[in-house]
């Protein structure tokens, strides 16, 4: 019997199920963040529903995004999702959770070049470190991808749209 034909242990499969205070804190962070991106869009312009200001879109996301964490902190602290069925439990963080918070605090650094050096160079980084250190992707692959997308993205909003983003390559 081959190993693609050996029975498989049940659950072996199964992420490891993760406990109360882990979805608690799952759906804590988007209400941190949503409440933090609500802050900075009141600082902008709201106006109105008929004439949206720059803060109106930035608001109502915010807002989502605390309902969506509230309503998982609620589950979360419901008894009857624990003692129910394992695929209605929480998964545990894992090595896989610290991938997803580096992508996002590269996404983070990313913005906040963004208007200080310029579109091309961030943009060439960060798809740079996802594809090679989350992505997994050969050290050539990763420059090619990155430099190419770069590239289209380039000619497709500036030159192509118009699109007045912050750059340092002027044709």
């Amino acid at each position: 019997m081959s190993d693609a034909e050996a029975p498989q242990e049940e659950g072996a499969d199964e992420p490891r199920a993760g406990g109360r205070a882990q979805a608690v804190v799952a759906g804590a962070l988007p209400i941190a963040l949503g409440a933090f991106a609500a802050w900075l869009a009141f600082g902008l312009k709201l106006g109105s529903l008929t004439d949206p200001g720059p803060g109106l879109w930035p608001l109502v996301v915010a807002a989502l995004l605390v309902a969506c964490g509230v309503a998982i902190v609620v589950v979360a602290l419901s008894a009857k999702v624990f003692e129910a069925a394992p695929a209605n439990r929480t998964e545990s963080f894992t090595r896989g959770t610290g991938a997803v918070l580096a992508a996002a605090a590269a996404l983070a650094v990313y913005a906040s070049l963004f208007e200080v050096v310029g579109f091309e160079l961030p943009t060439l980084l960060l798809l740079f470190a996802w594809l090679r250190f989350l992505g997994r992707e050969s050290w050539l692959t990763s420059a090619a991808v990155a430099v190419s997308a770069t590239a289209v993205a380039y000619a497709l909003f500036i030159l192509g749209l118009g699109v007045p983003l912050p750059h340092i390559i002027a044709f």
